[in-house]
């Protein structure tokens, strides 16, 4: 059984605007899936589905089911959806710029009302993140944005999550860094055995690290498969990269629809 499924998701916005169109997916236990697709494509409406931030941007779930280890959980609020180890990494990061490293770091973990476990999971994130131990005492507005992107993933970490939403971890960032965050998301899989659901216009890096990906496209899953395919895929190449073939530049308005699925996941 997954740890996470989608089932036919439709998400309405302002009780008008039909965003996710019948969204089925699944997430398994101890895996990295990436979700793929352009700007506008409904990827982090998805993420906001399962992690129950829709409401405050005026949108719901109005069709299909999200399960999480077996029990629905579109009806839940956002806190109960934290709790039954759930959380989210939004895109731009969404630091508390005027507290510290570490006062950002304790704030993630406010469902765990015992210090020692607080204090064992700060010591978790600076294994990960040796920057961050450094800087524990500056103001998070100080810091660079990838320390920003280690502090935001680690904030989310000390909740102790089974699964983790990761929105555009590499949005802004140089590829060093961007590498480097990447090599942290797979030791955490690996290590910590998190389960990771993946946003990412780097379709190439998400790839790389991902064990299989689904391609969205106007609210719809249009196309999925294990990573290694999907990153052979023609399809896949033109989309993101613009690349015929033969290797020269395609725009983007010449580049073929995918065919979209016909087989739904149940």
């Amino acid at each position: 059984m997954p740890v996470l499924a989608l089932n036919n998701v439709e998400v309405i916005y302002d009780q008008v605007i039909l965003v996710l169109k019948g969204v089925s997916l699944q997430v398994p236990e101890g895996g990295i899936i990436a979700l793929l697709g352009a700007n506008g494509a409904g990827k982090s409406t998805t993420l906001k589905a399962v992690s129950g931030l829709l409401r405050p941007e005026r949108g719901a779930v109005t069709g299909g089911a999200i399960e999480f280890a077996g029990e629905r959980i579109d009806t839940l609020p956002a806190h109960a959806i934290v709790r039954r180890g759930i959380v989210q990494v939004l895109e731009g990061r969404r630091i508390f710029e005027h507290l510290t490293t570490e006062e950002n770091l304790i704030a993630g973990a406010h469902t765990r009302g015992d210090w020692g476990a607080i204090v064992g999971g700060l010591d978790m994130v600076y294994g990960y993140f040796p920057r961050l131990r450094e800087r524990r005492d500056l103001k998070a507005g100080y810091l660079s944005g990838g320390e920003q992107q280690m502090l935001a993933i680690g904030r989310a970490l000390m909740s102790r999550p089974r699964l983790m939403l990761l929105d555009e971890p590499s949005l802004g960032l140089a590829p060093r860094l961007v590498e480097e965050i990447f090599e942290i998301i797979q030791r955490l899989n690996r290590e910590e055995k998190l389960t990771v659901l993946l946003v990412e216009q780097n379709a190439t890096m998400a790839l790389t690290i991902a064990h299989h990906g689904y391609v969205m496209e106007t609210g719809r899953i249009v196309l999925d498969g294990d990573a290694a395919t999907l990153r052979e895929n023609e399809d896949i190449k033109e989309f993101y990269l613009g690349l015929t073939e033969v290797g020269s530049r395609k725009s983007y308005r010449d580049v073929k629809h995918y065919k979209r699925r016909k087989r739904w996941l149940s």
